[in-house]
C-alpha cells in the first residue's frame, strides 16, 4: 500500500445486523490491510471486500456453520480467519452439498410467537381512489384484457391489442390501456391434470381480477385448454362485466371457426370497442384501504436487499395489515431454510404444515432434475453479495413484516383472507409476479438490489431499490431508494414514504415502470410440465 490506512471502527464500514453474527456487511468497497477496531480490538482485513458483500468477524474452521442476522447462512468450505472476505470460495450450502442434502436442520415450531395486531380503528383508516366493480372487489387500474387460451392465439390476441394504441383509445380516458395477455402454453398438456388446471386457473385470475373492467377470451380451436372449458371448469366471470341483476361470461372467439387469424382479429376489434365503452363508464371513488391486497416480490437482491429494501418494505406491510389489508409473501425457493420463523407466527397448525409442506415439494421437485434450491442465488445475486440460499431467504423474508401468517395458499389461487397470507410461487420474477396477480393483488411492491426493470400489466408496480448507488444510476426505473437507510435515514421514515407511496398509486398515481410503459411481457404463468 502507497499510504497508511487509519483504523475504522466496524460499524461505520460494515454492519454488523447482530450481536452473535460471523460476519458483517461492507458499507462500501474495502481495501485489504485496512485495520478494524471490533470489540477493542484491531483485525485487518485479508482481502478486498466489494460494497455489499461480507467480512468475517471471527475465525471459524472448515464445517462450522457462519450467522447473519442472528440465523445460519451456509457452512465454512475452508478455513476461515478474522478479515477474510467471505463468499461462494469458503462458504457453502451445507455438508454433502450439490447432493441435496444439508446439516442445517431448521427449529421449527408451531404457532408458538403469534403477534397481536394493533387494528386503527375503522374510523381512522385511510381511503384511496378506485374502481369498486360489482362483485365488492376494488381496482387500482382500469384495463381491458385480450386473453390468448393458447399460443397458437397469440399473434391474434397481440394484433387486437395493438389496433387500440395510441390516439384509439382518446374517447375512453376512465380505460388505462387494452392489455395482450400471451403465453407458451395452452397446449401438450395432460387434459384435467395439475398442469391444465394451473393455467386454468392462472388465466381466470386475471379475466376476473378487479384491475380489469373487461376481457375477451381468443383460442385456435383445437388445443388442449379449450376457451368454453376455461369458463366452465372455472365459473368464470369477469368482475368488470357483471351486470346488475345477471351475469355475463366473457366473449369467446375461436380462429378455427371464427374464418382464420383476420376474421378473428376484426371480430375481436369490434367486440373490444363494446368492452371499452363498458368499461369507461367506471368511475374512481373513496375505497378504505382494507380492499388493497398488496403482494410484494423480490429481483436482482443483493447483499443491502436485507438491509434496508425488504425490512423497510416489511414495515410497511405492518402498516397495511393494521389498516386491515392483505399483504402477501411469495417466492417458496426464496422462503427455502427461513420458513422457522414463519411457522411460529403461524395462527394454526395447519396453516404452519402448509408451508412445511411447500418446502419438501420443492426438494422433491427440484430433485428430479437434478438440481438443488441453492441453484437460486444467481450469478447477479452472488456478484451483488448474496452466497447461499439461506442468506438470500433470512433477508428476503423480511418483507413479511411482523403480523400473524393467516393463510398459504397455491400458486395463482383467489386470496380470500386479509393480514399476511404467503402464495407459492417459483423465485423467478414474472412467473412469480403472475401468480400473485393471478390471486388478485392489486398492487405490487418490488425490492431490488442489482436494477429489476420489471412492470406487470394491470396491477401497478412500485419498485425499491436497495442501495442508494443503484437509485440514482437507474432514476427512471426505481420508485424508492431504501438506501437512504444505510446513509442515516430511520427505516420507520423509509417504510412511511413506501406506505403513501403505495396508495398513492392505488389512487392512480404512475409508477416509474408505467410511464415508461413497461409490463406487456411479463405474463407468464409457470409450467409444471411434462410438455407432451
Amino acid at each position: 500500500m502507497t499510504q497508511r490506512l487509519e483504523a475504522q471502527i466496524l460499524q461505520e464500514v460494515a454492519l454488523l445486523l447482530r450481536e452473535e453474527d460471523d460476519v458483517a456487511v461492507a458499507r462500501r468497497s474495502l481495501e485489504k490491510g485496512t485495520p478494524i477496531v471490533h470489540e477493542a480490538r484491531t483485525f485487518l482485513l485479508r482481502d478486498d471486500i466489494p460494497a455489499g458483500h461480507k467480512l468475517a468477524v471471527r475465525d471459524h474452521r472448515v464445517g462450522e456453520p457462519l450467522r447473519k442476522y442472528g440465523q445460519i447462512i451456509g457452512f465454512a468450505t475452508a478455513d476461515i480467519a478474522q478479515g477474510d472476505w467471505v463468499h461462494t470460495h469458503n462458504l457453502g450450502f451445507g455438508k454433502g452439498e450439490g447432493s441435496g442434502e444439508t446439516a442445517l436442520q431448521l427449529p421449527l415450531e408451531f404457532c408458538t410467537e403469534v403477534p397481536t395486531v394493533d387494528y386503527v380503528g375503522e374510523a381512522e383508516r385511510r381511503s384511496f381512489r378506485g374502481y369498486r366493480r360489482a362483485d365488492g372487489r376494488v381496482g387500482t387500474r382500469n384495463y381491458v384484457a385480450i386473453i390468448s387460451t393458447v399460443n397458437c392465439s397469440a399473434s391474434t390476441v397481440r394484433a387486437i391489442a395493438d389496433h387500440f394504441r395510441g390516439e384509439a383509445l382518446h374517447d375512453f380516458p376512465e380505460v388505462d390501456g387494452v392489455i395482450p395477455l400471451i403465453h407458451k402454453s395452452g397446449c401438450g398438456q395432460h387434459l384435467g391434470g395439475e398442469d391444465y388446471k394451473q393455467l386454468q386457473r392462472t388465466l381466470a385470475g386475471f379475466a376476473n381480477h378487479p384491475n380489469v373492467g373487461g376481457c375477451l377470451l381468443v383460442g385456435l380451436g383445437c388445443e388442449v385448454n379449450q376457451p368454453d372449458a376455461l369458463v366452465q371448469n372455472t365459473g368464470l366471470v369477469p368482475a368488470g362485466q357483471i351486470a346488475i341483476g345477471h351475469v355475463e361470461p366473457p366473449p369467446i372467439f375461436v380462429i378455427q371457426e371464427t374464418g382464420g387469424v383476420r376474421k378473428t382479429t376484426q371480430a375481436g376489434v369490434e367486440a373490444t370497442l363494446k368492452l371499452l365503452r363498458r368499461a369507461n363508464q367506471a368511475r374512481r371513488t373513496d375505497c378504505p384501504v382494507s380492499e388493497l391486497i398488496v403482494g410484494t416480490n423480490c429481483g436482482g437482491s443483493d447483499g443491502n436487499s436485507g438491509i434496508t429494501a425488504n425490512p423497510a418494505l416489511g414495515l410497511a406491510g405492518d402498516m397495511f395489515v393494521r389498516q386491515g389489508a392483505g399483504w402477501v409473501l411469495a417466492e417458496t425457493t426464496e422462503t427455502y431454510g427461513a420458513e422457522h420463523l414463519l411457522t411460529r407466527r403461524a395462527v394454526t397448525r395447519e396453516v404452519a404444515e402448509k408451508l412445511v409442506a411447500l418446502m419438501r415439494w420443492w426438494e422433491w421437485y427440484t430433485g428430479v432434475w437434478g438440481a438443488t434450491i441453492d441453484a437460486n442465488p444467481t450469478p447477479g445475486n452472488k456478484k451483488g453479495g448474496i452466497t447461499t440460499i439461506y442468506e438470500k431467504s433470512l433477508g428476503a423474508v423480511a418483507k413479511a413484516g411482523s403480523t400473524p401468517l393467516v393463510e398459504v395458499y397455491p400458486y395463482a389461487a383467489r386470496i380470500t383472507k386479509k393480514g399476511l397470507t404467503f402464495m407459492d410461487t417459483p423465485g423467478y420474477d414474472p412467473v412469480s409476479v403472475t401468480g400473485l396477480v393471478a390471486g388478485g393483488c392489486n398492487l405490487i411492491a418490488f425490492t431490488t438490489g442489482r436494477g429489476s426493470c420489471l412492470g406487470f400489466k394491470p396491477t401497478p408496480v412500485l419498485k425499491i431499490a436497495s442501495n442508494t448507488a443503484l437509485y440514482e444510476r437507474m432514476q427512471e426505473d426505481m420508485d424508492i431508494n431504501a438506501g437512504a437507510i444505510l446513509d442515516g435515514v430511520p427505516m420507520e421514515d423509509v417504510a412511511r414514504e413506501i406506505f403513501e407511496a403505495l396508495i398513492a398509486v392505488a389512487s392512480g398515481k404512475k409508477t416509474k415502470s408505467e410511464l415508461q410503459g413497461l409490463g406487456e411481457e411479463e405474463f407468464a404463468p409457470w409450467t409444471l410440465g411434462p410438455v407432451m
